[in-house]
């Protein structure tokens, strides 16, 4: 018999303004009881609900049973950027594509599969375009190094063959009403969501076919007689295969652990205002990885812009209110130089996100025990890597086989980290390095 503690549980910094103005429209379930299912799905985000969804389509008479610490959006999977990104978007180095041709079409194909399978979940579930819009992705240049960068990463795709467009000032004013950018690189395959509303229209359309257990959260997992046992508070599921879908939190459950990475991101959202130039939504990366991204969307109430900037390497699983405030502070002013007509504006939500990354840029992926597959660590794309993992540890674990998972497969495992206290001085000292060096565009 196997058995482990999990000690530390998922925890949230902030308010998350896309789940702020998301709206629930499920009933919320906890687990309170004994549960024997056929598979259990440990993490409702990006990653458990594609899993709990390619499981239907593989085992349609097989009881699926979901269990999520907190609640469905209101975790990471509610707090990124909401971009599903098909090129490359590599994190880990100061520029976005650093494989060879053959590596970054493949990376490309992947990234692509996993769309698809999201496009067709919008499309079942019947997802709004102010939920998932596929309008392509801007990588906005504001500064002459900027420029140079969005240059080499077109040479990139051009080598490849992909399709992209160069933008100059003219453009991106138009676009954005601002004329603080000097260009921006268009890329067409990448699809903007509302990251909290895709999540929770995804879990309510799976709720009918799969139990998923919200404040559920596992604190023991143990192994008898050939099936997994994991407990929470009030009750406990028994199933024989288990997909753990929590992302750096893989760790806790005594996997991967000193390989990887657990980087805050911070983000912050205004109040509702009335555009009065450029386009209604618009979205820009920037195009130095360490700058700051800059989404206009459309509500209801009016337009509202989300800007995210800042990364800190931190062993915690949540940051200091103190932190978030004054990392708001510095994203007023950025925001403020970009539109300074929007200076009286106030912010209405800040929040940090935890990602995880490895040092050579692969996923926690695989059959980590007998019965026990990893569906983890998301390296900086949650939205695309993690669904891409669900999709692809649940044909792992039902034994089916194709290209993709092949090619999936073939990939190492994370490699090890410094000891602390040198990786936390020498990841955050890299970060800020990085940081310091995007100038203009952060």
């Amino acid at each position: 018999m196997t058995e482990r503690v999990i000690k530390r549980l998922p925890a949230v910094s902030g308010t998350s303004g896309w789940e702020a103005i998301s709206r629930r429209r499920f009933p919320l379930r906890t687990l309170d009881g004994p549960v024997a299912a056929d598979w259990l799905i440990i993490g409702a985000g990006f990653a458990g609900l594609s899993a709990a969804r390619r499981l239907l389509e593989q085992r349609p008479a097989d009881r699926i049973v979901l269990l999520e610490a907190g609640e469905v959006a209101k975790g990471t999977s509610g707090r990124n950027s909401g971009y599903m990104i098909d090129v490359p978007h590599n994190l880990s180095s100061g520029e976005y594509s650093v494989g060879s041709d053959a590596a970054t079409k493949s990376e490309i194909a992947q990234n692509r599969f996993a769309i698809s399978f999201a496009a067709h979940a919008a499309a079942d579930y019947g997802m709004s375009r102010r939920t998932f819009d596929p309008s392509g992705k801007i990588n906005a240049a504001a500064s002459e190094r900027g420029t140079e960068m969005n240059a080499a990463y077109a040479r990139s795709l051009g080598a490849i063959g992909e399709k992209h467009q160069l933008l100059d000032a003219r453009e991106m004013r138009e676009i954005t009403g601002s004329s603080y950018y000097h260009g921006g690189l268009y890329t067409p395959g990448a699809v903007l969501i509302q990251p909290a509303d895709y999540i929770r229209i995804l879990a309510e359309g799976l709720a009918g076919r799969v139990d998923i257990f919200e404040q559920s959260p596992v604190v023991r997992l143990g192994r008898d007689r050939g099936s997994w046992t994991a407990t929470s508070h009030k009750g406990h599921v028994t199933a024989p295969k288990v997909i753990v879908a929590v992302n750096g939190h893989i760790e806790d459950f005594g996997h991967f652990q000193g390989r990887l990475m657990h980087i805050f991101t911070y983000a912050s959202m205004t109040a509702p205002f009335q555009a009065k130039s450029g386009r209604p939504s618009w979205a820009l990366l920037p195009a130095d990885p360490m700058g700051a991204t800059v989404r206009q969307i459309e509500t209801d109430e009016g337009s509202r812009i989300v800007i995210r900037t800042r990364f800190t390497y931190d062993r915690t699983i949540q940051v200091t209110e103190r932190r978030m405030a004054r990392i708001a502070a510095e994203q007023r002013k950025s925001l403020d130089a970009r539109f300074p007509d929007l200076s009286g504006v106030p912010f209405d939500y800040n929040w940090a996100g935890r990602l995880c990354l490895s040092r050579n840029h692969v996923a926690a992926f695989g059959e980590i025990e007998e019965g026990l597959y990893s569906a983890c660590c998301e390296n900086g794309l949650g939205t695309v890597k993690s669904t891409l993992a669900g999709v692809m540890a649940a044909d792992l674990a039902t034994g089916t086989h194709s290209k993709v998972l092949e090619d999936y497969m073939d990939q190492p495992k994370p490699v090890r980290l410094p000891p602390e206290p040198f990786a936390w001085l020498g990841v955050n000292a890299v970060i800020r390095m990085q940081e310091l060096r995007a100038g203009r565009e952060g």
